[in-house]
């Protein structure tokens, strides 16, 4: 669907360059928007390969697993069905660790080690979510962010004179989502689990 609305947009605007006479405007925008895409993506490489060198020595340093023992109690209220020491914990920390950075893109290959360690664990119904999954999904969604590096270096990029300026309303509104994530979760087991039980 979305792809039908990017094809719909072009040609609208190529059909109304066209009426106006301005048949090249729309040459001038494409290679405009390319080169400004290439500018942006090399400048966020920067920022991704600094924040990922960060994760990368602070699990080296032992970081991750202090940070694991921190989170355990949170992530084993969260994930009942899941044992403590299993490989999709990790990786749900790991992936929630990086999203806290801010770090979507880094955040997403640990997202799908985690989901991979769940169906492991989902053999009752292979083809159907489990709950444990649809918490992960929900928390990888809506997770707190407080430190929102890619926005920063975004806003850096676009010459912004206060780049970090939006941390505050970032951490508030990611919280305030990380918040009714969790509450509807809750609410859904237990409507989930008194039909699966009637």
């Amino acid at each position: 669907m979305v792809n039908v609305i990017w094809v719909g947009m072009l040609l609208i605007g190529i059909i109304v360059a066209g009426i106006n006479g301005n048949i090249e405007v729309v040459t001038t925008a494409a290679l405009k928007g390319a080169q400004t895409a290439v500018d942006f993506a090399l400048g966020l490489i920067a920022i991704m390969t600094f924040w990922l060198g960060v994760m990368k020595v602070a699990e080296a340093a032992g970081m991750i697993r202090l940070l694991s023992r921190l989170v355990k109690p949170v992530t084993t209220f969260l994930f009942p069905g899941v044992p403590k020491d299993h490989p999709a914990m990790g990786a749900i920390i790991m992936n929630l660790s990086a999203n806290v950075l801010g770090l979507g893109n880094a955040a997403t290959p640990m997202g799908l080690i985690a989901m991979k360690e769940l169906q492991k664990l989902n053999m009752s119904d292979p083809r159907t979510a489990s709950e444990a999954m649809c918490t992960f999904l929900a928390l990888n969604t809506s997770c707190i962010t407080i430190i929102p590096a890619t926005i920063i270096g975004i806003r850096i990029k676009a010459g912004s004179a206060n780049p970090t300026e939006i941390v505050g309303t970032t951490v508030f509104a990611t919280a305030a989502a990380m918040t009714v994530a969790v509450i509807v979760d809750r609410i859904m087991r237990r409507i989930y689990g008194y039909r699966k039980w009637r």
